[in-house]
């Protein structure tokens, strides 16, 4: 049985630099791609509880209102703050919850807009870098100083502007249904 000889180790063949840079492009492209869909699966999943959020506020005024309308005469137009007043706190909690799930969403989206545009940036750098060891120009590595990083991209200010209209179309429609809300009830106890 053979000795270990300290003196003759075998050191591993170094990397040719191209080699490093194919594998770092790589590794931050699948990270990117990672990321991308991660922020895919939380955008959908808090679409879901939205949804969910939703349906269940639609039947609590499903019910509020079928109870107005089979009340047999015990509510009566002064009474109608009662009603009112329910409706007013359970739009507001839907709100507050409707906001921040919103928050969520929209902090998600541009998460992924910002993992999308950097996977763009590292895609097109891998692909130049492929070209360049196909047509034998390798040496053009020196070009980037040495450094294969890919810095983190960020979309325009300008899409922030899709959040706000996505922001006032939501709360528009919900203060459209709770001014029918409140109308509806005083229309049915008073009228």
């Amino acid at each position: 049985m053979a000795e270990y000889d300290p003196q003759h180790r075998h050191a591993p063949p170094p990397v040719p630099k191209e080699t490093a840079a194919l594998q770092a492009l790589n590794t931050i492209i699948q990270l990117h791609f990672e990321k991308t869909l991660e922020k895919k699966r939380s955008i959908d999943l808090q679409k879901k509880q939205l949804h969910k959020l939703t349906q269940f506020f639609f039947l609590f005024l499903a019910l509020v209102f079928v109870a107005l309308t089979s009340g047999g005469g015990r509510l009566q137009c002064r009474h109608c703050w009662v009603p009112i007043a329910l409706l007013s706190l359970a739009s507001l909690a839907f709100y507050v919850s409707v906001a921040q799930t919103l928050r969520c969403i929209n902090g998600f989206k541009y998460q992924r807009r910002c993992h999308k545009l950097t996977l763009g940036l590292a895609t097109e750098k891998l692909r130049e870098m492929k070209m360049r060891i196909m047509t034998g120009a390798g040496g053009g590595f020196e070009d980037d100083g040495g450094e294969f990083e890919i810095q983190y991209q960020e979309p325009p200010e300008s899409y922030l502007g899709k959040f706000k209209r996505n922001w006032a179309l939501h709360f528009g429609f919900l203060i459209l249904i709770y001014g029918f809300m409140v109308s509806a009830s005083v229309v049915i106890l008073c009228f």
